[in-house]
């Protein structure tokens, strides 16, 4: 397993994604399992996800809580301080846990920003939650977030990013580098339900000169700079395998160039993409 280190935190370069979950529980919660006695210790849900965050608690019973970096989302009509902490205590109650080690405010929507801080400063204070961040937030949000009190406690923002949605490389990845802001990487193979990429033939190309998957390659793809944190949905023992096996991927620089020509980067600003 390969790690990154966010504001001192070291934490998988793969965590187990809670999208979409409940379709097949009991594969869901054995694949979680796998994965945090296999390397990996990010998983990621959130309230509005529904049945996700009592599948998660499920998976973890019987491991070591202190182990497990647990990350869930608070919905941006909740980000006031009074309801904040009942969205957190309703999630915590769900996934049989006393405390968050992240959470995010879950897109931004209409939400006051200053209420929004204030109201994760306050469980942070009280040993609620380890860290908070958002999530669907581009570079202008983010400023607008660092000139609220204590926006500046911001531990990560998690957005859209995989091989065809490159906008945030432009800008976004760059800004947050900066200034020591995680970066978490949702939809790596832009799933949710049945939306998968279509790897190309170059893709295919490069899996089959590996031994591996298309979705494995756009994985490495993703990681090859060991400065986002990717969040590829549980949903089988063998899938969480798959994207394990796949930070063990070293891409040539001839590989990195076609696969550049097939999805190319970013050269102007683009509007934050989101699912």
């Amino acid at each position: 397993m390969k790690y990154l280190t966010i504001k001192g935190e070291k934490l998988s370069q793969i965590g187990l994604g809670g999208a979409d979950l409940g379709r097949q529980p009991e594969n869901e919660a054995a694949a979680i399992h796998y994965g945090l006695t296999h390397g990996i210790n990010v998983v990621d849900t959130a309230e509005s996800y529904p049945g996700s965050e009592k599948i998660i608690g499920w998976a973890m019973q019987g491991l070591d809580r202190s182990q497990t970096f647990i990350v869930s989302k608070v919905l941006p009509s909740h980000a006031t301080p009074d309801q904040e902490r009942r969205s957190l205590e309703a999630s915590l109650k769900q996934l049989g846990t006393d405390y968050l080690d992240l959470y995010l405010l879950h897109w931004r929507a209409n939400a006051d920003l200053a209420q929004a801080v204030a109201g994760l400063e306050g469980l942070k204070q009280e040993g609620l939650i380890r860290h908070w961040g958002v999530s669907n937030f581009d570079v202008a949000d983010m400023e607008d977030l660092l000139k609220v009190p204590d926006g500046g406690q911001v531990f990560a923002n998690e957005d859209l990013y995989n091989i065809a949605s490159r906008g945030v490389e432009y800008d976004l990845l760059p800004w947050q580098a900066q200034r020591g802001i995680g970066f978490l990487g949702y939809s790596p193979f832009h799933a949710v339900g049945w939306n998968y990429l279509h790897p190309t033939l170059v893709l295919r190309e490069i899996g089959a000169a590996h031994h591996a998957t298309p979705y494995q390659v756009m994985l490495a793809w993703i990681t090859r700079n060991n400065n986002v944190l990717s969040l590829p949905k549980a949903s089988s023992v063998d899938h969480v395998k798959a994207n394990i096996a796949a930070l063990d991927l070293e891409l040539t620089d001839d590989e990195l160039r076609m696969i550049d020509e097939e999805y190319p980067a970013p050269t102007t600003k683009v509007p934050l993409e989101k699912i």
